[in-house]
């Protein structure tokens, strides 16, 4: 049978699990990434997970197509209810909205503290959940942004626990080592809209995710001036979309001048 095969955002978190680490798949959604991680040998074993009964069907029917029903569990959970501490050393969540997911490790807090690490993807709210990630003393080890289909992904390794782990390189080098140094506040700032590693690879990838970004803020402030800034509400909206432009040119200007 042909080895399973990942969309490219699928196998980008698969790529960072750790290899001999089992694995606790939340949100398994067609068990994809259980049966890839478990035949191409980086987890002995895989617990698969959903909340909804159906996709877990259909996990679980492919599990046993290919005959890896001795490695890989599936389990019906909300989040990690069902799970019990001790099962998996890395947790995957994949594919569900980052306020979604922030429920998921809040509900369950001494559940996500017993992995050693995390492999997060949100699809929306990437600056709010890296904000959840930083206050909550989870230190990101890396990242990935990725395009799939014209839409801009990214992946994040984080390990919990404040004075358990190293953070990631940032850009806060780039700034105190260089012409300007900013205030704790607005790096926290850059870091949770970008991505405390992100900034420090500086990736093709990332590089057009900014422009992209660029373009979408100056297209947004042309059309509230196009449209007038008569009440406080659009006039509100105008100077945070240019607070985002500003940064989104600082971080350019950085990376551009190395």
């Amino acid at each position: 049978m042909r080895s399973q095969v990942l969309s490219k955002r699928l196998q980008t978190v698969a790529d960072m699990v750790t290899r001999g680490y089992r694995v606790c798949d939340v949100g398994c959604d067609h068990g994809y990434v259980s049966i890839y991680l478990v035949e191409q040998d980086i987890s002995p074993g895989v617990l698969a997970m959903d909340v909804r009964e159906g996709p877990l069907h259909a996990a679980r029917q492919h599990v046993i197509e290919r005959n890896l029903e001795d490695k890989i569990e599936t389990r019906l959970s909300d989040g990690l209810h069902n799970y019990i501490i001790g099962e998996a050393k890395s947790l995957i969540c994949a594919g569900m909205g980052g306020r979604l997911m922030q429920r998921i490790l809040e509900e369950n807090k001494e559940k996500t503290m017993s992995f050693e690490e995390l492999i997060l993807q949100p699809q929306s709210e990437m600056e709010q959940f890296r904000c959840f990630l930083r206050e909550n003393h989870y230190g990101i080890l890396d990242e990935e942004i990725l395009v799939e289909d014209g839409k801009f992904y990214q992946v994040i390794r984080a390990v919990p626990a404040e004075g358990r782990c190293i953070l990631g390189k940032s850009i806060r080098s780039r700034w105190t080592a260089g012409k300007q140094e900013l205030p704790e506040e607005e790096l926290c700032k850059l870091e949770d809209r970008y991505g405390p590693v992100n900034l420090n690879k500086k990736t093709d990838v990332f590089l057009s995710y900014l422009s992209r970004e660029e373009r979408i803020y100056e297209s947004i402030l042309a059309g509230l001036r196009e449209n007038g800034l008569t009440d406080e509400k659009r006039k509100s909206r105008y100077l945070q979309v240019e607070d985002s432009l500003r940064d989104c040119r600082k971080v350019q200007a950085v990376l551009n001048d190395e």
